[in-house]
C-alpha cells in the first residue's frame, strides 16, 4: 500500500511539473506581430527588403509558427513559413528562394538563435535579442549567403 501511495504521489508531481517544463521553453517574448524598421536596419550585402512583417503564434502540439510577409528590394512580394519547437532540430523554411532549413534554440528568456542551412550547408547564424521592455527585437545574422558572399545583417523589429 505504501508503494502505491508513493507511486501516486510521484505521478501527481509529474502531472504538474511536466507541463511547466514545456512552458519554460516556449519563447513568449516572440509571440505577436513584428514589423522590420528598415531605416534602423543594415544589410551587407544589400540591398535589404522594402518591408517585412513577422507573425509568431502557437502551433498545435506545443510548437510555434512564424510567417513572414514582405516586399524585397526589387519590389516583389515575399512569403515564408515555418513551424518549430525550439528543440535544435532543423525545420524547412517554406517559401525560401533556395532549399533552406533552420535550427532554432533558446539561449535565455530574451535571446534565441537560429542557424540556416542551404542544401545542408550552414550559411548564417542569427541571434535574436528581445529588448527588456519587449517592444523591439534585434536579429544579427552573420555567415555567408547561398553564393558564398559574407553576410552581416542587423534587422531591427518593432512590436505591433
Amino acid at each position: 500500500m505504501r508503494l502505491l501511495a508513493r507511486f501516486l504521489a510521484a505521478f501527481s508531481v509529474m502531472l504538474v511539473a511536466l507541463p511547466l517544463v514545456g512552458t519554460a521553453q516556449v519563447p513568449q517574448g516572440l509571440m505577436g506581430t513584428w514589423k522590420v524598421n528598415v531605416a534602423k536596419s543594415t544589410y551587407s550585402p544589400g540591398p535589404g527588403p522594402k518591408s517585412q512583417t513577422s507573425v509568431w503564434a502557437t502551433a498545435p502540439g506545443g510548437g510555434w509558427t512564424n510567417t513572414v510577409d514582405g516586399v524585397d528590394a526589387a519590389g516583389k512580394p515575399t512569403h515564408t513559413e515555418q513551424v518549430m519547437m525550439f528543440d535544435g532540430k532543423p525545420v524547412e523554411l517554406k517559401g525560401a528562394p533556395v532549399p533552406t532549413t533552420r535550427t532554432f534554440s533558446r539561449i535565455d528568456d530574451r535571446t534565441y538563435q537560429f542557424v540556416d542551412r542551404v542544401n545542408g550547408k550552414v550559411t548564417t547564424t542569427t541571434r535574436v535579442t528581445i529588448a527588456a521592455d519587449g517592444k523591439t527585437r534585434t536579429n544579427v545574422a552573420t555567415g555567408t549567403n547561398a553564393d558564398g558572399k559574407p553576410v552581416n545583417n542587423t534587422m531591427v523589429w518593432e512590436r505591433q
